[in-house]
């Protein structure tokens, strides 16, 4: 597996709301699994070997971490049938405490469906569809003027880009920006799917480059929380939830510092909406392809959240 910059493997854990990942941490043994992870790949045999413990066991804890989704597995044939292969999904754990908010409510929250972009441009392999059905044909970039799109719930290409026209609610109020966030469900794309399969995803807000996140793969171990059944199993199935926020000190993904991009720099009073744009450059180092999840689809049932604090 290629690793992305350690950055861009960081996973904030909000203890109010990530029990499942702080109970899946409560465990020595596990603890130790993700520790041996961290030097190479490893089969369960390899693991129960290496911890000393019986397979059934470590087959056990494994599936338990997965499932919180704290490290990966791909099948792969072995001698006698297939075997899988466990790989860490992060390299650094943050357990963060959100942020008390005033009792005056301090910030708008905005929610766009993914259908709803204003512009876009895409190259095949890509295609859209809602929790009920392929929207226009597949691989056929003009498919993506259909108007059903504004019912889209999976967007996804090989390269370029999908524009969202957002309104300026810092026109309106009296009290200074202190915060613009954006939150969204990505995975990177490849026909099938492949946890190893990194992609270079940009954000730009008012046409300023604001920050690049390379997206470890594409999932598909799992069926997605809110992927309909009717969506085919080896199609991507969930994302990663992804938070993007811009500050007088610079810009962050998930917390971490990503660039030096500044609220001062988005001149944000000088224009009439927030014009936000998520996609794949031509010359991304990894040009993986992107997908992005809305309602009905994924492991989150959200469009594009953008968030102005005050």
């Amino acid at each position: 597996m290629e690793s992305t910059k350690k950055s861009e493997q960081t996973l904030i854990i909000n203890p109010l709301k990530d029990l499942n990942v702080i109970k899946a941490l409560a465990s020595e043994p596990r603890i130790k699994m993700l520790e041996l992870l961290r030097t190479k790949k490893m089969n369960i045999n390899e693991l129960a070997e290496a911890l000393q413990q019986p397979q059934s066991t470590v087959a056990t804890n494994a599936s338990i971490l997965e499932d919180a989704g704290l490290i990966l597995s791909e099948s792969a044939k072995a001698k006698k049938g297939n075997q899988k292969i466990c790989s860490p999904a992060f390299n650094e754990l943050l357990i963060k405490f959100p942020e008390v908010e005033n009792i005056e409510k301090n910030f708008v929250k905005i929610e766009m469906p993914i259908g709803l972009f204003t512009d876009y441009s895409v190259t095949a392999p890509c295609g859209l569809c809602s929790s009920q059905k392929i929207i226009g044909l597949l691989d056929l970039p003009d498919s993506f003027l259909n108007p059903e799109r504004m019912k889209a719930g999976l967007l996804w290409c090989t390269s370029g880009y999908f524009e969202y026209k957002f309104p300026n609610n810092t026109l309106s109020e009296k009290r200074a920006l202190s915060k613009l966030e954006l939150s969204m469900e990505l995975s990177s794309e490849t026909p099938g799917t492949n946890v190893n399969w990194p992609s270079d995803i940009t954000v730009w807000i008012n046409k300023v480059e604001v920050a690049t996140w390379t997206c470890p793969g594409d999932y598909g171990d799992r069926r997605g929380k809110f992927t309909p059944e009717w969506w085919k199993l080896e199609g991507s199935q969930y994302g990663l939830l992804k938070h993007f926020s811009v500050t007088d000190e610079g810009s962050f993904i998930d917390g971490v510092k990503a660039s030096s991009i500044t609220l001062d720099d988005l001149d944000i009073k000088n224009h009439h909406s927030i014009r936000v744009r998520i996609g794949v450059k031509p010359d991304a180092e990894y040009m993986g392809g992107m997908n992005i999840f809305g309602r009905g689809f994924g492991n989150y049932d959200q469009g594009i959240e953008l968030k102005t604090y005050f």
